[in-house]
């Protein structure tokens, strides 16, 4: 196998290779393609058995594909989820066990010696823009729309259609940039990164343990788990973050924050749009 597609996800690898195949290992092929989401529940011998081919075929197939044998193919299966991939490698889920990893990943959101100081920021920023890609977006949607009920200028970033540049170019000391950078992020993430904190402005990176590598030191940056026991990441401790910090916002801002969330009601009131 080429170095290329060494690291390539196991359906790519088996498209790369169909052509090589003997058809005894494209029938071994098959039944692996058909049971991505649970070979955690099998052995070797057993995948054999469902695809109709002795154990050396399996074997075979394998190591056509750059894998020294199952084990390392289920590896790649876990290492693939862990990068945030939607992969079933447990068999059905414990919903039980998972909401008690919930309630555990929520609390360490919230356990967060950081969390005062974001909160400060937050209030006292000049500006705010909160920034989001991908399954990030909807994290920063939610913390922009909880934010401005307690502030004015809070910005989100980027707007369908929009780029980045001229959203930069206003900020500078005084304000705050918030950047939820959750993992599979976009490949010129750190680039922006960058370039955010080029601007002046305070850099705020709310993101699973993964984003760790792109938070400076001296950089305010609040960690929160997304990794479950199912197929999809999980933004439950990332949603109730968000709701602490504009609680505390609001907190911090006292009577103005007030006046404004009693603004705001009215003009919903005057326009019919909320019930």
């Amino acid at each position: 196998m080429s170095g290329e597609r060494s690291g390539a996800p196991i359906d790519e690898r088996i498209a790369g290779r169909i052509a090589a195949l003997s058809p005894q290992e494209r029938r071994a092929a098959s039944t692996l393609l058909e049971h991505l989401d649970d070979l955690a529940i099998y052995r070797a011998s057993e995948l054999a058995d469902l695809a109709g081919v002795s154990k050396a075929t399996m074997s075979r197939l394998f190591r056509s594909l750059g894998y020294a044998d199952f084990d390392e193919v289920r590896e790649h299966l876990r290492a693939l989820r862990t990068a945030g991939e939607p992969r079933r490698v447990d068999g059905s889920p414990d919903l039980v066990a998972h909401a008690a990893h919930e309630a555990e990943a929520i609390g360490r959101a919230l356990d967060q010696p950081a969390l005062g100081r974001v909160v400060e920021l937050l209030a006292t920023a000049g500006r705010v823009m909160v920034v989001g890609w991908r399954n990030s977006h909807p994290v920063a949607l939610h913390l922009r729309q909880q934010l401005a009920q307690a502030r004015g200028d809070v910005r989100l970033a980027p707007l369908p259609g929009q780029v980045m540049g001229e959203e930069l170019a206003d900020l500078g000391a005084g304000d705050a940039i918030v950047v939820c950078g959750f993992r599979r992020r976009p490949e010129g993430f750190a680039r922006f990164v960058g370039e955010a904190v080029a601007t002046g402005a305070t850099v705020v990176l709310i993101a699973d343990p993964t984003g760790v590598e792109h938070a400076p030191p001296g950089m305010p940056w609040l960690e929160c788990p997304v990794h479950s026991g199912l197929a999809f990441d999980s933004y439950a401790a990332a949603m109730s973050l968000v709701s602490v910090l504009a609680d505390g916002v609001l907190s911090a801002l006292g009577r103005e924050g007030r006046d404004r969330v009693t603004a705001i009601s009215r003009g919903y009131e005057r326009l019919h749009e909320v019930e």
